[in-house]
């Protein structure tokens, strides 16, 4: 096996690789099938190094906005509580679940701009009772929801 490495310059933050501007190595593989084709990163040019140097400033105020921007939706959520009623069995057993898209359909419908990969919840929940939700609004940024799973009338 080669253990050749690819030099990448990220174009985004990549959970778990990097920040924007971080240069990597990485199997070429991964940066061929995975970020290339989806925009996260750059071949690691000496050129694309020195057009991201020059664009830096900007790339920082974008991302000092962002992370305010997070800051103030997570200021705003501390006190969100969603309810939903569902039907269930005897033992609480939901017929269907809460997903995700539930979870951000009622945000949108209060107000809230939140996107659906901000949303953290591992499985949907299938069960009545009190959750609660993390939202992952930025890098450093996250807030928490609370939410009530009842049982809905016949």
């Amino acid at each position: 096996m080669s253990s050749a490495k690819t030099k990448v310059l990220l174009r985004i933050d990549v959970p778990h690789l990097g920040d924007a501007g971080a240069v990597k190595d990485v199997a070429p593989g991964f940066a061929r099938n995975y970020l290339f084709p989806r925009g996260l990163a750059a071949r690691a040019t000496p050129a694309a190094i020195e057009a991201w140097t020059k664009r830096q400033s900007s790339v920082a105020k974008a991302r000092e906005e962002k992370i305010n921007g997070a800051r103030e939706l997570s200021q705003k959520l501390a006190g969100v509580s969603l309810s939903f009623a569902k039907p269930a069995n005897d033992e609480g057993l939901l017929f269907g679940s809460v997903g995700k898209g539930d979870i951000l359909k009622s945000l949108k419908a209060c107000g809230y701009a939140v996107a659906k990969e901000e949303i953290v919840l591992p499985s949907a929940l299938k069960k009545t009772g009190d959750y609660e939700i993390e939202l992952q609004l930025a890098p450093s940024v996250t807030a928490k929801i609370k939410l009530t799973i009842g049982v809905k009338p016949s």
